[in-house]
């Protein structure tokens, strides 16, 4: 039934792999909930992301019966920096998708959806990986995000590149044997080592980046070096958290939310964060709360 006696806002995760659109109410009941292709801001693609969303947005405005939004803010991969917000805030606004529009960080929105306005850690790893704090003052300060090319560690890309390598290294006896050959070649739908070469060669960001749920999955199953690679990403996210607690002030938060598809309740990399900032951050409090960044940037919407 159209819904257009009431004000709608719009959020958008734009994340690397994916997007996601939500549109709440003015109360911030969920409206619509539209899952979109990915949608990573680089400093090349403004217009091409501004795109992709319009589309998931019209598909969300359509479901729920609406020709306009009050606002929108896209939560976007890439958006912790200057250039490209204002690239991408543009490039929305020459779409028309909503009255008023601001692009923001995706860690921002993730502060949002897991403590509102309190202080509070987010880690997150997808595709790429970053971290953001939020202390009492409200001042908000990040490490990571850095790219693919830069940075990224402890992500699924990094993940997934280090597994293909694993199972390169296995090939040629360069090192230790692992399942991660079989599994990969199977991932990437190649008969032999030849054919997966060649699949490497042209493969996306994203299609490596998927090869991390095969390597969580042989590490599950026990294979050694997959478990390895496992503990080393689990490694590499809590020093985005060490290094983010050096710069915040004190008192420093309490507690930290988990996000991404790396740190879902199944993944062995989310069990080994957790053990790990055990160890080197025990003050920390990981919070079981479902970080969702479309909403927490629906929610940033409404208060435009």
């Amino acid at each position: 039934m159209p819904q257009n006696s009431s004000l709608h806002f719009a959020g958008v995760d734009a994340g690397g792999s994916h997007s996601e659109v939500v549109i709440v109410d003015r109360e911030l009941r969920v409206l619509a909930r539209v899952r979109g292709g990915a949608a990573a801001l680089r400093p090349d693609n403004a217009r091409e992301v501004a795109g992709g969303i319009a589309v998931t947005l019209g598909r969300a405005r359509s479901e729920i019966g609406i020709r306009t939004l009050e606002a929108v803010v896209v939560a976007a991969a890439g958006g912790g920096r200057a250039a490209e917000r204002k690239a991408l805030t543009e490039a929305l606004e020459e779409c028309r998708v909503a009255g008023r529009i601001a692009v923001v960080g995706d860690g921002e929105a993730a502060l949002e959806s897991a403590f509102g306005s309190k202080p509070g850690i987010v880690l997150v790893s997808g595709t790429g990986s970053i971290a953001y704090a939020r202390d009492a003052a409200g001042a908000v300060r990040r490490t990571g995000g850095l790219g693919w090319q830069l940075g990224d560690e402890g992500s699924g890309y990094a993940l997934g590149r280090a597994a293909l390598g694993a199972a390169g290294r296995a090939a040629d006896g360069r090192g230790p044997a692992t399942s991660l050959l079989e599994r990969i070649q199977s991932a990437a739908l190649a008969a032999d080592l030849e054919e997966l070469i060649r699949w490497a060669q042209t493969a996306s960001r994203a299609d490596i980046a998927a090869l991390a749920e095969t390597a969580c999955d042989a590490a599950l199953e026990g294979d050694p070096v997959a478990r390895e690679l496992v503990e080393s990403t689990a490694s590499d996210l809590c020093a985005h958290v060490i290094a983010l607690l050096r710069q915040v002030d004190s008192p420093a938060p309490t507690d930290i939310a988990l996000a991404g598809g790396l740190l879902a309740p199944e993944s062995p990399v989310r069990n080994a964060v957790v053990t790990g900032l055990g160890r080197v951050a025990p003050a920390l409090r990981v919070v079981n709360v479902a970080v969702d960044p479309a909403l927490g940037a629906a929610t940033l919407a409404a208060r435009l």
